[in-house]
């Protein structure tokens, strides 16, 4: 009996044990297959947090771009803005740089048209050629100062000289003073603007053409030749007498001035010497109004508040001090 129940005993025993082998041999799957899938999870909780921190790390760079481009974008504007003034500044400053430089110019040019004869030379080229500036430059007074003083009656007055008689040449130099030819009609340029009783002579003289007779008939002793060319007397001024010898020599068409009636050829070598003195004549003294004459005296009257006649007049030999 004993037997018996030990050895059901021990079955018992041996079923338990092999019943508990079996239930922990069918539990060990489950549990790795646990595992597995909580270290699956926990796998995928740490990839889930790398994939939200990326996700963090590229909004923050997309933010950081755009502040960054908005940035540069300001910096631009800003850049443009600045330039654009700068741009604007040196553009003034040109242009305010520019016109002060016309302005300067135009002063210049302006003094400089102011210095230049506005009736003198001209005059002399449509009778004789060109007159050649060879005396002293004009630096005192411009032509229209000269022309106010001259209307006014004011001009300087040098002291008075005593008129000389020259030794002149019988035959005139005409490479140095070009004969002029007559044109009937014609007017001296430029005297319609000289004022004054003085230079009405010069204002109203036209050339006349006539022959032997009708000239000593009209002006008979008042006739002298200078050069072998006739001269005739009126009012206190000397004019070619055209056409009393068809081949005459007149080197100037237009009245000259003759003091105390000297001969047109005296008068010139006179007023000759006194701007030789004075240093606006550097010619030789031959009596012949040619263009460097000429150009002295218009230097002359410039600079001493005359009417550019650029010829002999009454105003022009007194302020000489020869009348």
């Amino acid at each position: 009996m004993r037997i018996l129940v030990v050895s059901l005993c021990s079955l018992a025993l041996v079923s338990m044990v092999c019943g508990a082998q079996k239930e922990e041999k069918k539990s060990q799957p489950k549990k790795q297959a646990q595992t597995a899938q909580s270290a699956h999870a926990a796998g995928g909780g740490a990839s889930g947090k790398k994939t939200s921190t990326a996700t963090h790390q590229a909004q923050n760079n997309r933010n950081a771009h755009r502040v960054t481009a908005a940035n540069n974008a300001q910096k631009g504007k800003r850049n443009q803005g600045s330039t654009a003034v700068n741009q604007g500044q040196k553009r003034k400053k040109a242009q305010t740089s520019n016109a002060a430089n016309q302005t300067r110019k135009g002063k210049k040019n302006q003094t400089q048209a102011e210095r230049q004869p506005k009736y003198g030379e001209t005059t002399q080229a449509a009778s004789a050629g060109q007159v050649k500036g060879t005396g002293k430059r004009n630096q005192a007074n411009p032509a229209n100062v000269s022309n106010q003083n001259a209307a006014k009656g004011k001009f300087a007055k040098n002291k008075p000289l005593k008129p000389q008689h020259f030794n002149l040449a019988k035959q005139p130099n005409t490479a140095k003073a070009p004969a002029v030819k007559f044109q009937r009609g014609r007017r001296i340029q430029g005297s319609q603007n000289w004022q004054g009783q003085r230079y009405a002579v010069f204002r109203n003289y036209k050339p006349q053409w006539h022959d032997q007779n009708w000239w000593r008939g009209h002006y008979g002793n008042n006739i002298v030749f200078v050069f072998g060319s006739p001269y005739y007397w009126n009012a206190g001024y000397w004019f070619p007498a055209w056409g009393y010898n068809p081949s005459a020599y007149y080197a100037w068409d237009g009245p000259i001035y003759g003091y105390n009636r000297m001969p047109p050829d005296q008068v010139i070598a006179n007023v000759q010497s006194a701007l030789q003195q004075q240093g606006y004549y550097h010619g030789e003294v031959d009596g012949l109004i040619g263009p460097q004459t000429r150009g002295a005296i218009a230097d002359y009257q410039r600079d001493h508040g005359l009417y550019t006649t650029s010829t002999i007049d009454q105003p022009t030999l007194q302020s000489l001090g020869i009348a």
